[in-house]
């Protein structure tokens, strides 16, 4: 049987570690980790742990999103063209 709690270990320290270089995948294995959590409390009858992890998993869900979509705007060379325009047209007009 696999020792989830060591892989659940390993998992923390690696998105801990992808996220603090900024690499959005990292809150793709930070949900994995959460899941892995969820069995482990499913499997030692200890329920507290599911809900406050499935909720991280919504919340990593929503960070991926919001990061990913950050991505594509910078990635997108006219949205920056636009949003500099925008920006100076408001500054003129102040």
């Amino acid at each position: 049987m696999l020792n989830l709690d060591y892989i659940s270990c390993l998992l923390t320290i690696l998105s801990t570690i992808l996220i603090g270089k900024r690499l959005w995948y990292g809150w793709i294995i930070a949900a994995i980790n959460s899941l892995v959590i969820c069995v482990i409390g499913v499997q030692t009858a200890q329920y507290g742990f599911l809900p406050g992890n499935l909720l991280c998993i919504v919340i990593y869900a929503h960070n991926l999103s919001n990061w990913r979509s950050g991505i594509a705007k910078q990635a997108d060379p006219r949205s920056a063209l636009s949003d500099n325009r925008e920006e100076a047209a408001e500054e003129s007009v102040l």
